[in-house]
C-alpha cells in the first residue's frame, strides 16, 4: 500500500531503546519520568522492559547494548516526549534536576525563534538525547540557537 492510496499515515506505537543496564535505565524512566512498567524480560541474556501509560506500550528498553549512545551513527536522532503545559516541562525539569542531568540548554526554550512550543533537552544514563516539550506557552522564552531549531543539534 502507497501513501497515495491511504488516507491517514501509520502512527508511532512504541519506541524500543538499546540500554547498557537495564535497572538504571529502568529506574531513570520510570523513577524519574514516571513511566510505568507493563511487563518485564529477567532471562539472563533478554533482559527488558515494556513501559507505558496504563496498558498502552509507549517505551522498550532492550539490554542488548555494549556502549553508550552515539549521535556520530545513523539511527535516533532524539527522542521527543510530548506533556500538556509547560508548567508540566518545568516540572520534569525540576526532577531532572534533582537527578542530577545535565541540559543542553538553561531552562525551558522554544523550538525555533518565535514558536510557541518548546521544552527542555537532555540526555538518557545511556546518552540518548531527549526532548520533553509541550505544543504552546515557550513563546516568551529565549531562543538559544537563531539559525536552526532547538532540537537539532544539542
Amino acid at each position: 500500500m502507497t501513501a497515495s492510496t491511504t488516507s491517514t499515515a501509520p502512527r508511532t506505537g512504541h519506541i524500543g531503546l538499546n540500554v547498557t543496564d537495564l535497572e538504571r535505565s529502568l529506574a531513570f524512566y520510570r523513577d524519574v519520568l514516571g513511566y510505568g512498567v507493563i511487563g518485564e524480560g529477567k532471562e539472563e541474556g533478554r533482559r527488558f522492559a515494556f513501559l507505558g501509560d496504563g496498558a498502552r506500550p509507549v517505551l522498550t528498553l532492550w539490554q542488548q547494548a555494549d556502549a553508550a549512545y552515539s549521535g556520530a551513527h545513523a539511527g535516533l536522532h532524539h527522542l521527543a516526549i510530548e506533556t500538556d503545559s509547560i508548567e508540566r516541562v518545568k516540572e520534569y525539569e525540576s526532577a531532572l534536576r534533582a537527578h542530577g542531568v545535565e541540559f543542553a540548554y538553561e531552562g525551558v526554550v522554544p523550538h525555533g525563534e518565535g514558536a510557541a512550543s518548546g521544552g527542555i533537552f537532555f540526555h538518557d544514563p545511556d546518552g540518548t538525547r531527549l526532548e520533553i516539550f509541550a505544543p504552546s506557552g515557550a513563546q516568551n522564552e529565549p531562543t538559544p540557537v537563531k539559525s536552526a531549531p532547538t532540537c537539532g543539534f544539542f
